[in-house]
C-alpha cells in the first residue's frame, strides 16, 4: 500500500523520536528541532518524490571497548534509517531462525547466554555426559559484505514474505500494509552507495594508526562494507547471515546451533561431525557469500572445560562473567563509584547479577565503603543471596 504524503509524514514523526531517543542534549539534534516541523515536511517531500539522497557520513575512530572505525550519518538519514526499521524489521524478523540473536527485542546477549547454555545441557545431557562446542566467527565481517549481495537478498525476503499474512488471525498481508516499491527505493538509496565517497574525516588520519585493514572500509574490497554505526547496518548484518543460518539448520542439520551478529556456535556430543562441518561452513561462507571465517578463533571445546560466549563463560552449572567483560567493568569502576550515579551503579550491579559473581560483587562494592555503606540498598536488590 502506497502511503500518503500525510501518512508518510506521521511515519517520519514516530522515526524522528525514535532516532532522538538518548540524543537530546546533541547539537546535532538541537539544530534539527529547531525547526522540527519544516524539516520533517522536506524530508517527507523529498522521499515522496523519490529525490531523497544521503548526506555525507562523519567517519571517525573510537577506542572503546576497543579501536573501530564509526561512520555517523547525518540526524536526517538517521530518521529514515529508523524509519525504514519501523517498516520492516518485523517483516524480517518472521524470516530468521530462533537462535539468531542480535539486534531482536528479547533476542540479546543474555538470550544468547542463555540458548547456548541450554543446548550444552540438552546435549550433554544436564552434563552427566561430555559434550562440545565449535565456536567460530568471521574475520572482517562488517567490511566483508557484498553490497549488491546484500541488496538481492534483502530483496528476494522482502517479495517472500509480500504476500504472507502478518498473522495467524489476520486477514491482512504485508503486502497490505507496506509498499514494496519504495522499500525497494530506499534499499537502494541505503545499501548500494560507498559509505567513504566524500565522507567527512574527523580527527586525524594517524587515529588509523593500528588499526588492521580487515577493520577499515577504506580497505575492503570494491563494492563491500556497511558502516558500523547504523541502525540499518544492524539490520542489514542479520539479513546477510540469515543466508548461512538457513544453509546450517536445513543443509548441514545443526540442530543446536545459534548466532550473535557474526560469533557462532554449533553444540554436539560428536566431536568428529563437528570437525567435518568446519570446511563446510568455511566454503559456504567464502563461495556464497564472500566471507573469510577467522581462522585464530575457531575453536572446539569441551563442556567440562567451559566455553566463553558474549561476555560470559559457561562452566557445568554455573555461569561467570568472562575477564574480558570483568575488564571493561574494571576500567570505569573508579569513575561510577567515583560519580555515585544510581542509574550507574544499576547497571552494574544489574549485569553481575546475571552471573555466578556474588563474592565479586561484594569485594567490588562493600570491600570499598564497607557494610552498611552508600551502595548497601542497591546491593540488596541485586545481590541477596551467593550464586
Amino acid at each position: 500500500m502506497t502511503p500518503s504524503y500525510t501518512q508518510l509524514l506521521i511515519d517520519l514523526h514516530t522515526a524522528y523520536l525514535d532516532a532522538r531517543r538518548n540524543k537530546r542534549r546533541k547539537k546535532y539534534q538541537l539544530d534539527f528541532e529547531k525547526d522540527m516541523a519544516a524539516n520533517l515536511r522536506a524530508l517527507a517531500q523529498s522521499l515522496y518524490d523519490r529525490t531523497y539522497r544521503p548526506a555525507p557520513p562523519k567517519c571517525f575512530i573510537i577506542e572503546d571497548p576497543k579501536k573501530r572505525e564509526i561512520f555517523a550519518a547525518d540526524f536526517r538519514d538517521r530518521i529514515v534509517h529508523h524509519l525504514y526499521y519501523n517498516y520492516t524489521h518485523e517483516l524480517f524478523e518472521r524470516t530468521f531462525i530462533a537462535d539468531s540473536y542480535s539486534c531482536i527485542k528479547g533476542r540479546g546477549t543474555h538470550y544468547g547466554i542463555s540458548r547456548l547454555e541450554s543446548h550444552i545441557r540438552k546435549e550433554s545431557l544436564n552434563y552427566t555426559e561430555k559434550a562440545y562446542i565449535l565456536k567460530m566467527d568471521i574475520s572482517g565481517y562488517f567490511m566483508s559484505i557484498n553490497r549488491q549481495k546484500l541488496f538481492d537478498i534483502v530483496e528476494r525476503r522482502l517479495q517472500k514474505m509480500r504476500y504472507h499474512l502478518i498473522s495467524k488471525d489476520d486477514t491482512e498481508t504485508w503486502n497490505d500494509r507496506l509498499d514494496f516499491d519504495f522499500l525497494s527505493y530506499l534499499n537502494r538509496i541505503i545499501i548500494l552507495p560507498d559509505p567513504t565517497n566524500d565522507s567527512r574525516i574527523i580527527g586525524s588520519k594517524s587515529d588509523w594508526d593500528a588499526l588492521p585493514p580487515r577493520r577499515s572500509l577504506f580497505s575492503s574490497p570494491d563494492g563491500c562494507g556497511l558502516p558500523i554505526g547504523n541502525l540499518t547496518s544492524q539490520l542489514f548484518s542479520n539479513i546477510y547471515l540469515g543466508e548461512f543460518d538457513d544453509f546450517m539448520k536445513r543443509t548441514v542439520r545443526a540442530r543446536r546451533y545459534g548466532r550473535y551478529v557474526d560469533d557462532f556456535y554449533v553444540v554436539s556430543n560428536d566431536i568428529e561431525q563437528l570437525q567435518l562441518m568446519i570446511p563446510d561452513i568455511e566454503n559456504y561462507l567464502k563461495f556464497e557469500l564472500g566471507l573469510e571465517v577467522n581462522e585464530e578463533k575457531t575453536v572446539i571445546t569441551d563442556s567440562d572445560t567451559g566455553v566463553e560466549y558474549l561476555g560470559a563463560y559457561l562452566k557445568p552449572h554455573r555461569r561467570y562473567i568472562s575477564d574480558w567483560s570483568l575488564h571493561r567493568i574494571l576500567k570505569k569502576l573508579p569513575q561510577v563509584l567515583q560519580s555515585r550515579n544510581p542509574n550507574q551503579i544499576n547497571s552494574y550491579l544489574g549485569v553481575l547479577s546475571h552471573y555466578s559473581a556474588y563474592h565479586l560483587t561484594k569485594n567490588l562494592f562493600y570491600s570499598i565503603h564497607g557494610k552498611g555503606g552508600f551502595f548497601t540498598k542497591w546491593m540488596k536488590k541485586w545481590v541477596e543471596y551467593p550464586r
